[in-house]
């Protein structure tokens, strides 16, 4: 398999887009986080992903109101402002069993400290490990185009995660971030397996840019 290093955002504009289509549940009480932490014992790895509500003031940063966990059918959207960190959700996030695959992890990481102190195990962090296979964009919809040659939307990215019910837009739109990083991490496992060459793409800068003709 042939795959580029860096992808230009025309190139991104020109694909398909894609979304999560699998089963998408909403989690706002601590029952349930229970049913969902149970479920969750039968995976070996998951993708996982934070929302936040936008805030406009400066200095001012909102807790983390929404954790998503997805595996390639099923995405649970975990409403952190109505259950809080349970124990449940720091076991599973202390599990050295389960892989939590992610990008920008120590972000999210940092943001639930600030709600629960937590110790988090076994988490592959993406912008890292596609550093290994030569690839060099770093944001989620990048790195999912060059390996899919599709696009996830962004759109949703800054509404109100607090809001009393989401919207079926932003319930797709973050069940889908979560889901494409367990798709990345499961095809770079695949490329892995039966190889690959990495090929600099004539269109874009080092840094990923789309370079300029005069």
């Amino acid at each position: 398999m042939t795959i580029k290093d860096s992808i230009t955002k025309p190139e991104l504009a020109g694909m398909p887009k894609v979304t999560f289509t699998g089963n998408i549940y909403t989690i706002s009480s601590e029952s349930e986080v229970r049913r969902v932490a149970k479920a969750l014992k039968h995976y070996a790895a998951v993708g996982i992903d934070t929302e936040t509500r936008p805030s406009f003031k400066k200095g001012r940063m909102n807790k983390v109101a929404l954790l998503q966990i997805a595996t390639d059918d099923t995405c649970w959207l975990i409403r952190l402002n109505m259950t809080g960190v349970t124990n449940e959700i720091k076991e599973f996030l202390e599990d050295e069993s389960i892989k939590k695959i992610g990008i920008s992890l120590r972000d999210d990481f940092r943001q639930l400290n600030h709600c629960r102190q937590i110790e988090p195990q076994s988490y592959i962090e993406l912008q890292q490990l596609v550093e290994e296979f030569g690839i060099k964009d770093k944001s989620l919809q990048k790195i999912f185009g060059i390996l899919f040659d599709e696009k996830i939307s962004k759109s949703q990215r800054l509404t109100n995660w607090e809001s009393e019910e989401l919207t079926d837009s932003q319930k797709t739109y973050a069940a889908t971030d979560a889901w494409a990083c367990l798709k990345i991490y499961e095809k770079l496992k695949n490329i892995a397996d039966y190889g690959y060459e990495i090929v600099h793409n004539p269109n874009a800068d080092d840094n990923g840019q789309q370079q300029t003709t005069i």
